[in-house]
């Protein structure tokens, strides 16, 4: 495992914003980075093989499109069955963070393909993927996304049974005293923001939460209220 200094230098002691930039205004994306970029601290860029998911979303050249438009990381999350050629293409187009699935054929290589291109690699996991079979693999990943919703879907409302993999995700990482990021994915909403931070989120991927926001400052900064906390703490937040 490596861990990019700017990774490492990421706040902990509030969730972090790693805004979905699917979510945007798609005809005019290069502008929405840049109005988005003060109000993220990564921006969230989701990818498919049209396999691995049905829908087709983002590819490399728009990864190099965007990358100029904004000096925030760009976090691809590949949705791909056989990741590691479509990796090694993203790292090429300016990715600074990309994300695999575990479910994927030769994820494993992915994230050494990923590593040896220089960039931290991530670990995805499905509705339906428990964090303790993965764990091998786990012990590999610079940062975990935890898939809330069905996946490739936007505009879902989370499952509650995902709250129980973050909490379990995090206590296999404090066993193991590793400080990798877990970042929440799908459903994140006004009412449930304050729960995943509760069950040991260090991160949302907010969409429209943000997006349809009249007040882009004010709702990050609410999102940034909530700070992530130890499955063991009794302490809870709630929405301000």
């Amino acid at each position: 495992m490596i861990m990019a200094s700017w990774l490492d230098a990421l706040p902990r002691d509030r969730l972090l914003l790693d805004v979905s930039l699917w979510s945007a205004n798609l005809a005019a994306l290069g502008a929405e980075a840049a109005r988005i970029s003060p109000h993220a601290d990564l921006l969230h860029i989701d990818a498919s093989d049209t396999h691995f998911v049905p829908e087709p979303l983002f590819f490399p050249d728009l990864v190099r499109a965007v990358r100029p438009h904004t000096a925030r990381p760009l976090h691809v999350h590949l949705m791909a069955h056989r990741p590691a050629r479509l990796a090694c293409a993203f790292a090429d187009a300016g990715a600074d963070l990309i994300t695999v699935h575990a479910e994927a054929t030769g994820a494993a290589d992915a994230v050494r393909a990923i590593h040896d291109a220089g960039r931290p690699a991530g670990i995805a996991l499905t509705l339906d993927t428990d964090p303790a079979d993965v764990r091998g693999l786990l012990a590999e990943a610079d940062a975990i996304v935890l898939i809330g919703t069905p996946l490739g879907t936007k505009g879902t409302t989370m499952q509650p049974t995902v709250l129980a993999k973050i909490t379990a995700a995090r206590r296999l990482l404090d066993a193991e005293q590793r400080m990798v990021p877990i970042i929440a994915d799908g459903g994140i909403r006004q009412d449930t923001v304050a729960s995943v931070a509760a069950a040991g989120a260090n991160g949302v991927v907010p969409g429209s939460l943000l997006w349809a926001s009249h007040d882009l400052l004010s709702t990050a900064a609410w999102i940034r209220t909530h700070r992530p906390m130890t499955p063991a703490s009794s302490e809870r937040q709630t929405p301000r």
